[in-house]
C-alpha cells in the first residue's frame, strides 16, 4: 500500500472518529432521552388502560373487589414512578446548570479572590511591621540607675541589663566578626535572604519540624526587640514584616548598631559592650580580634557557647568565626591562624549588689511611684536616673549592726526582727534604711509599714506636747502618779513604782504610765488627736490608752520619725524622703524632692520636748548604751499579749541635732508562744548609740543642741531631797547670848529654798528659810520652854513642798 492510500485510509479514520464523536450525545442529552423513553411509556399504559375501560364489563363482586385493589396498586406505582421522574427532571437541571458554573464562572471568581489575597497578603507582610513595632522599643537605653548625691551607682533597675554604645565606638574587626558568622549578606539584601529562607524551609520540612531560622541580621533584631523565641510560622511572618520595616526605616549601619546593642550573650548580658565588661572586664573599644570573634561565636547559642561552662566549644566556635572572617577576606589566612593559635583567656567581672542597701533601694521604687507616678515597669523599660539621699557609710554601719545576734533579746533568735530608720532632721532626707535584718527588695519592708505597737514613744506626742500647748501645764507642773483603774482597767507603771506625785518633766524622764493617762484625760482625747493628726498618725483609737501607745493598729518608724523631727526642728513635721531628683534618659530633671512641711508645736513647746528628751537618755529611761555627744530621746516597751510578763515590742526613737532616728525590734508573727521578746527597750536604745558612735567615728557628729533665739532656756528640774538627818544644837554669841541652830544634810542644788517650820499646837509655823544653804540659825526662842521644828525642801520651778524632815527639840 503505497503512502498516499494509507493517508487516504488514515483520513477515512479521522473523519470516522470525527463523525462518532459529532453523533455521539452528551451526558445530558442522554438523560433526555431516557426521560422521553419513560413518558412514552407511561403514555402507552394510559392508553391501554383507556381501551380496557371502554371494553369494560360489569364484573362479578369477588372480581370487582380485585380490580379494585390492582387498581389501587396500580395507581400507586404510577404515583411512585411520576415522583421518581419529576426528581430525575429536577436533578438534571441542576446539574447542567452547575457544571456550567463550575466550569466558567467559578473558576473566574476563584482565581479573583486567591490574586486578592495574595495581594493583600503581600501587602501585609511589606508594610505590616509598622503596626507590630513599639516605636519606644527602638530607644535602646541603659539600665536605670539608683545613685547617691556623689554620683556613686548603688543599684540597677533593668529587664535586660544593656550599656548601648555607638557604632563609632565598636572596632571594624568586631563588626566583621558578627557579620561574617551571623548574615553574609548583610549589606546586599533587604532585611530578608531569600536564599537562606529557601535552605530554611527546606531543612524544615525534610525534618518536619522549625529547625533553622534562616534569619538575617535585621530579622534577629527584630525578633529581639519585639517577640519571643518560640518556633511558630506565626512568629516568623512577624519577623520578617518587622524587618522590612526595619530596612526601610534605618540605614544598614543604624541596623547594626542597635543588634549590637541588643543581642544576648548569657550570663544576663545584652549588647556587646556588656558582653565585653562581663567576659573580659574591659570596654569594646579595647577588644582584641581573638576577643571579639568569641562573642560574636557566642551569639548562635549564648549557653551552649558560654566560655564560663564550655570553654572548649566555646574556643572551637571563636576559630570558625576567625576562619570565615579570613573567607570573605576580612582579614587575612595569617591572622586568622594568628588569633587561633592564643588561649581563651577570660577576667569575669562580677557585679553584685551590697545587701546593705535592699531596704533604701525598695523605699526609693516605691516613693518614684507615689510621688512621681514612674513605675517599676518604666524604671526598667526606659533609662532614668534615681539621685537619692542615701549616705552609705551610715547604712553600712546599721546593717552591720543588725548582724550582731547580741542586740536582739528573742527567746527565738532565728525569726526575731528590727527596723531602723535614719532621717536628716534638717531637710527630712532618709540617709539609712534597715527594712529586716535579713531585708531583700520586695519583702516587708518594715521602715514604711506598720509593724507594731509604739508603746510610751507615744507619750511625747500625744500627751506632753500638746499638754504644754494648752498653757495650762508646764515642764514643772505637779501630775498624780498613783495607781488606779481607767475603763475598767489598771493602768500600772513599768517597775510598779508610784510616787503619788510627780513634776510634769520627771513624768517623761521616768515614763510614768499613771501620770501620762491622767494628763491625757485632762486634756481630751479628741484634742490630743487633733495634733496627731497634723503630724499624719491618723488612728481609730478613742479611749486614753493612746498615752500609753496601745493602738488597734501599730505605727511604722518611719512615721514616728517624721513626728519626732518636729522637736528638733521648731515644731515643724516634713515629709520623710529617699529622692532629690529624677532625670529622664535625655539627662532632663523631671522630678525633684519639694516635702511638704507642717507646723505642729510652738518653738517653745519643741524646745522644752527636747530638752526634756535630753534628760530621759542622760539619766531616765534612755541610759542604756554609750553615745558620745548629746541625744534626746523616748523608749517605749509593749506587753505580750500571749506571754504574761514578756515583751512585744521594743523602741526608741531619739534625735541628734543632726539627725533623727527610730528602731524597732520584735517578732512579725506573734501568735506562737515562742516568739517573744526577753528584753525591752534598753536593747533599741544601746543599738542606736552603737550606730551612731561609729558613725561619729568616721565623721564627727554635732556634739550639741543650740537654743532658738526666740525660746526661753529650760531650767534642769529640781530635785528635792529627802532629809532624814535634820539635828539641833546651840550657838553662842550676839546681842543674844544662846540662839539654836538646825543643821541638815541637802545637795549642790543651790535652787532649793528650805522652808523651817516650828510645831505649834493644830498650826505649824513657818518661822524662816534658806537658800540652797543646810543650816539655819533660830535666833527667837525661850530657853525655859522646849520647842520642837523640822525642814521642808521647796522647788521654786515647780513651786512645789517635798516632804518634811526628822523632827528635832531644842530645850536648855
Amino acid at each position: 500500500m503505497d503512502s498516499n492510500q494509507r493517508e487516504k485510509q488514515k483520513k477515512s479514520r479521522s473523519d470516522r472518529h470525527k463523525n462518532k464523536t459529532e453523533h455521539r450525545p452528551k451526558r445530558s442529552e442522554k438523560r433526555s432521552i431516557q426521560l422521553n423513553k419513560l413518558l412514552s411509556r407511561i403514555k402507552r399504559q394510559k392508553e391501554e388502560d383507556l381501551q380496557a375501560t371502554i371494553k369494560y364489563e360489569r364484573p362479578t363482586k369477588q372480581k370487582q373487589k380485585r380490580n379494585r385493589s390492582d387498581r389501587h396498586r396500580e395507581r400507586e406505582e404510577r404515583k411512585e414512578e411520576n415522583k421518581q421522574i419529576k426528581q430525575e427532571g429536577r436533578r438534571s437541571k441542576k446539574t447542567e446548570k452547575k457544571g456550567f458554573v463550575f466550569t466558567f464562572k467559578h473558576t473566574i471568581v476563584s482565581f479573583g479572590v486567591v490574586f486578592v489575597l495574595a495581594l493583600i497578603a503581600y501587602t501585609t507582610i511589606l508594610y505590616g511591621g509598622k503596626l507590630i513595632v513599639d516605636e519606644e522599643k527602638l530607644i535602646i537605653s541603659p539600665p536605670t540607675t539608683i545613685e547617691t548625691e556623689d554620683g556613686d551607682i548603688v543599684w540597677y533597675l533593668y529587664d535586660q541589663y544593656r550599656l548601648p554604645v555607638e557604632l563609632d565606638q565598636v572596632p571594624d574587626h568586631v563588626k566583621d566578626a558578627f557579620v561574617a558568622i551571623e548574615d553574609k549578606r548583610f549589606y546586599s539584601h533587604s532585611g530578608v535572604d531569600i536564599r537562606s529562607v529557601v535552605r530554611a524551609i527546606y531543612r524544615d520540612i525534610v525534618a518536619r519540624s522549625k529547625v533553622e531560622g534562616g534569619s538575617t541580621l535585621t530579622q534577629q533584631l527584630a525578633k529581639n526587640l519585639f517577640l519571643t523565641n518560640d518556633k511558630s510560622w506565626l512568629r516568623k511572618i512577624k519577623e520578617v514584616m518587622i524587618a522590612l520595616y526595619l530596612e526601610r526605616e534605618f540605614t544598614k549601619d543604624e541596623i547594626l548598631e542597635m543588634y549590637l546593642n541588643v543581642v544576648y550573650f548569657g550570663q544576663g548580658q545584652y549588647g556587646i559592650e556588656a558582653a565585653a565588661n562581663k567576659y573580659f572586664y574591659k570596654s569594646v573599644e579595647d577588644l582584641t580580634l581573638e576577643e571579639g570573634a568569641l562573642l560574636a561565636g557566642m551569639v548562635k547559642a549564648p549557653n551552649g557557647y558560654s566560655p564560663i561552662d564550655h570553654l572548649e566549644k566555646a574556643q572551637n566556635r571563636r576559630n570558625l568565626v576567625l576562619t570565615t572572617m579570613s573567607e570573605l577576606d576580612y582579614i587575612s589566612v595569617d591572622e586568622a591562624k594568628e588569633a587561633q593559635a592564643k588561649n581563651v583567656e577570660l577576667n569575669i567581672s562580677q557585679r553584685k549588689y551590697n545587701p546593705a542597701h535592699h531596704a533604701f533601694v525598695d523605699i526609693a521604687i516605691q516613693e518614684a511611684e507615689e510621688l512621681y507616678g514612674i513605675t517599676l515597669d518604666d524604671l526598667k523599660r526606659s533609662r532614668y536616673r534615681l539621685i537619692t539621699s542615701l549616705d552609705e557609710t551610715a547604712q553600712t554601719i546599721a546593717f552591720d549592726q543588725f548582724q550582731q545576734d547580741g542586740y536582739f533579746p528573742g527567746n527565738n533568735k532565728e525569726d526575731v526582727e528590727g527596723a531602723f530608720v535614719m532621717m536628716e532632721q534638717e531637710s527630712g532626707e532618709i540617709v539609712a534604711a534597715i527594712g529586716g535584718r535579713h531585708f531583700q527588695t520586695g519583702d516587708l519592708n518594715r521602715v514604711v509599714k506598720p509593724i507594731g505597737q509604739p508603746g510610751s514613744t507615744m507619750k511625747p506626742l500625744a500627751v506632753y506636747a500638746p499638754a504644754l500647748e494648752t498653757e495650762l501645764f508646764t515642764p514643772y507642773s505637779t501630775l498624780p502618779d498613783e495607781l488606779q483603774e481607767w475603763d475598767g482597767k489598771p493602768v500600772r507603771n513599768y517597775n510598779d513604782q508610784y510616787d503619788g506625785a510627780v513634776t510634769f518633766y520627771n513624768a517623761i524622764k521616768y515614763s510614768k504610765n499613771t501620770s501620762s493617762v491622767w494628763l491625757l484625760n485632762e486634756i481630751g482625747v479628741d484634742y490630743a488627736k487633733s495634733y496627731l493628726k497634723k503630724m499624719k498618725i491618723d488612728i481609730e483609737d478613742k479611749d486614753v490608752r493612746i498615752a500609753l501607745g496601745d493602738l488597734k493598729k501599730g505605727l511604722s518608724p518611719l512615721q514616728l520619725v517624721q513626728s519626732y523631727r518636729t522637736f528638733v526642728h521648731g515644731g515643724k513635721m516634713i515629709d520623710a524622703h529617699t529622692i532629690i531628683e529624677v532625670y529622664n534618659r535625655k539627662g532632663e530633671v523631671v522630678a525633684s524632692a519639694n516635702p511638704e512641711t507642717t507646723e505642729v508645736f510652738s518653738d517653745q513647746v519643741a524646745w522644752n520636748m527636747t530638752e526634756m528628751l535630753k534628760d530621759v537618755v542622760a539619766s531616765g529611761t534612755g541610759q542604756s548604751g554609750y553615745y558620745p555627744h548629746e541625744l534626746a530621746g523616748k523608749t517605749g516597751t509593749t506587753q505580750h499579749p500571749k506571754v504574761k510578763g514578756e515583751t512585744k515590742d521594743a523602741w526608741f526613737v531619739g534625735f541628734t541635732p543632726e539627725y533623727v532616728t527610730a528602731l524597732w525590734m520584735g517578732y512579725d508573727d506573734i501568735s506562737q508562744q515562742d516568739h517573744f521578746l526577753t528584753g525591752g527597750s534598753s536593747y533599741p536604745t544601746e543599738l542606736t548609740k552603737k550606730i551612731l558612735t561609729e558613725l561619729d567615728k568616721q565623721r564627727p557628729l554635732v556634739a550639741t543642741f543650740t537654743k532658738p533665739e526666740n525660746v526661753q532656756a529650760l531650767a534642769e528640774p529640781i530635785e528635792l531631797p529627802n532629809i532624814t538627818d535634820l539635828s539641833s544644837s546651840y550657838v553662842f554669841g550676839g546681842l543674844k547670848i544662846v540662839k539654836g541652830k538646825l543643821e541638815w544634810t541637802g545637795t549642790k542644788d543651790k535652787r532649793i529654798i528650805y522652808r523651817v517650820y516650828e510645831e505649834n499646837g493644830d498650826k505649824d509655823e513657818q518661822i524662816g528659810e534658806v537658800n540652797g544653804e543646810n543650816e539655819f540659825v533660830i535666833d527667837k526662842f525661850s530657853l525655859f520652854d522646849t520647842n520642837s521644828y523640822y525642814v521642808v525642801p521647796y522647788d521654786p520651778l515647780a513651786q512645789t513642798e517635798g516632804q518634811p524632815s526628822n523632827v528635832v527639840k531644842i530645850t536648855f
